[in-house]
């Protein structure tokens, strides 16, 4: 019995898709389990969480001295909480990369042990890509958090908005940006992983990867920045934004759910702004 499970257990390693999917499932889990410890800010999490929109508009933002090491610190919670977020939107894609490299006869001159080292390592280089993307975002969604924390517009210990006006602007942003046109291109790069890899196939992994998360950003940069209005570390927020974006991505009916949260959003900003 013992040697059936681990026959079982060898041929279940052997496959290269399964080890890829692991890796994204741990890769996820980890940066979860990241922000659920208050992704090194010290504080619990769920005392960051609050369903209010403005949040807290009386609370009186607070200044938090920005060193190289809380802005490191800024900095990896940014990128940390894309991964866990945006990196199950994006595993269909690395899959379908990863399968597209096992059928790659160009492979088949290699010995088996050396073609999976190969195949994980390319499959590697694309996940790597893709997570620099979204590095390049966190930088910049860093930097905007000071500046709206210099201006006093953000809470510095809550992380989410302390101006109304600040709040509709960012609600009426991300639901012109779910309306546009560029919206709509990126979403259709993100939804069509067999497409963008016959398309990119003469890119290497990294550039390939690379390539898809700049799609992946310039499709849902906007709803990122919403984490402004309710926190960035509001796990309702994060966890809603996730599962939005999965709709999106994965559901066939993926681009409406774009629209209807653009239009929710608009309506959001102008009574926000104008009612509240």
């Amino acid at each position: 019995m013992v040697s059936i499970q681990l026959s079982r257990i060898e041929r279940w390693l052997h496959c290269e898709r399964t080890i890829v999917a692991l890796g994204l499932a741990l890769l996820t889990l980890l940066a979860w389990l990241y922000l659920l410890r208050g992704a090194g800010t010290g504080m619990s999490v769920w005392a960051m969480t609050s369903w209010q929109l403005p949040a807290l508009l009386s609370l009186t933002p607070q200044s938090i001295s920005w060193d190289v090491y809380y802005a490191l610190l800024m900095l990896t919670m940014w990128w940390v909480m894309m991964i866990a977020m945006m990196l199950p939107s994006a595993a269909p894609m690395i899959l379908l990369y990863a399968r597209v490299l096992r059928h790659n006869r160009d492979f088949y001159t290699r010995s088996n042990d050396s073609f999976k080292w190969l195949l994980l390592e390319r499959t590697g280089c694309f996940v790597l890509g893709y997570l620099l993307a979204w590095l390049l975002f966190s930088v910049l969604a860093a930097a905007i958090q000071w500046g709206l924390e210099q201006s006093g517009l953000l809470h510095s210990m809550m992380m989410w908005s302390s101006s109304r006006v600040c709040s509709g602007v960012l609600l009426l942003l991300a639901g012109v940006y779910q309306l546009s046109s560029m919206k709509t291109q990126c979403l259709q790069q993100c939804r069509a992983p067999a497409e963008f890899i016959a398309r990119y196939s003469a890119d290497g992994p990294l550039r390939m990867g690379w390539r898809h998360g700049v799609f992946c950003v310039g499709c849902c940069w906007a709803l990122m920045t919403l984490l402004f209005v309710g926190g960035a570390m509001n796990l309702l927020w994060i966890v809603g934004l996730s599962l939005l974006v999965l709709l999106e991505k994965l559901l066939p009916t993926g681009h409406l759910y774009s629209r209807l949260t653009g239009g929710v959003l608009l309506a959001a900003g102008v009574g926000l702004l104008v009612f509240l």
